[in-house]
């Protein structure tokens, strides 16, 4: 089953962004050094991420995922959408084993590629004011401009951070503010019901 190859959306760039969060002049930026470190790893491991000890990788004939574009295209994808394997195997013409497989492979591939690039993402309020090169109070205060021009805030919405002052080993990122709790009414259970129904699936102690 042949599945979807970058090639079906290329000259659809909405549909690239919506997939993959890049434009499309974006996505081609990022193929060949993502493909150099795809081809770095595979000289070293095999896809059952065990040691290569013999032949080196190439590209099989039948591989569901024949080129760079579609390697990239399908990694960016399934951290884009967070699809359960099945369905993102079915997207791109794998089952849910071989999905597996390509996800734990090209994961650190690409998470290598952002760091050789420098674009790999900070982990602490610490890492972006060492990044940018700024203060800790000036770094905290870029992180809150970005929130606030990615999900503008509405009356009856409120933010909060997961830390209220810079700390270099703080996590670095936004949550929603604890939701109030449900006022759906709870249903009951009757007692009686639940020892009947226990009861009556519990096997006799006489039973052979």
């Amino acid at each position: 089953m042949r599945g979807l190859r970058f090639t079906d959306i290329e000259s659809k760039p909405f549909v690239v962004l919506d997939m993959t969060s890049l434009v499309v002049e974006e996505f081609r930026a990022l193929v060949e050094p993502f493909e150099e470190e795809f081809q770095a790893h595979m000289t070293k491991w095999r896809l059952d991420r065990l040691p290569r000890t013999k032949r080196g990788y190439s590209t099989y004939k039948n591989c569901p995922l024949p080129t760079p574009e579609d390697r990239l295209l399908f990694i960016l994808a399934y951290l884009k959408n967070n699809p359960l394997q099945t369905l993102h195997g079915c997207t791109f013409g794998l089952p849910q084993c071989k999905a597996n497989v390509w996800i734990h492979v090209l994961l650190p591939v690409l998470q290598n590629t952002f760091r050789h690039l420098e674009h790999a993402l900070c982990r602490s309020l610490g890492e972006l004011a060492q990044k940018l090169n700024v203060p800790l109070d000036q770094a905290a205060q870029v992180l809150e401009d970005s929130a606030h021009s990615v999900e503008p805030q509405q009356e009856d919405q409120k933010t909060s951070k997961t830390s209220t002052s810079p700390s270099e080993g703080g996590p670095l990122f936004v949550t929603m503010a604890p939701s109030e709790p449900s006022r759906a009414p709870k249903t009951r259970m009757i007692r009686s019901s639940i020892t009947a129904v226990r009861k009556r699936n519990t096997p006799s102690k006489t039973c052979s």
